[in-house]
């Protein structure tokens, strides 16, 4: 069995505040924007589709499918070498946008594309990394 999946804490800047902190208390919001709606990932401070600066915080239901994903099985920097094998995934969130995340699960290989995933946080301290799990039953 490996070790647990590194929760290294996270840069945080003016944009991405609200999200570091949402997590810290076990929630994850998103910035949307009021103009064209679109749901944005990565937290910022403007609409990559339309150039908006009008944003607001939603909270997202934590429910999303995996769109891509790849198990890592060697060539990991510390202390991710320690946690081989681990999923890297982008999970298409059921608000819209694709988020690079880590799938988190005793069994790698068992990860496939489609599959439903669930929210969970792992903490670093002073807060909450985002991470996903597969849905039980699916």
């Amino acid at each position: 069995m490996s070790a647990p999946l590194p929760t290294p804490a996270p840069i945080v800047t003016v944009e991405t505040k609200p999200f570091w902190d949402a997590t810290a208390s076990g929630r994850m919001l998103l910035p949307r924007c009021t103009e064209c709606a679109t749901v944005i990932w990565y937290p910022r401070s403007w609409c990559p589709a339309c150039l908006s600066r009008e944003i607001e915080w939603i909270e997202a239901s934590g429910r999303g499918t995996v769109y891509s994903h790849s198990t890592v099985r060697r060539g990991a920097m510390p202390p991710f070498n320690e946690a081989l094998p681990y999923v890297l995934a982008y999970v298409e969130l059921e608000e819209g946008p694709r988020m690079l995340t880590n799938i988190v699960t005793d069994d790698p290989d068992s990860v496939s594309v489609g599959q439903a995933v669930e929210l969970v946080f792992q903490s670093y301290g002073e807060g909450a990394l985002p991470r996903f799990r597969p849905v039980e039953g699916d």
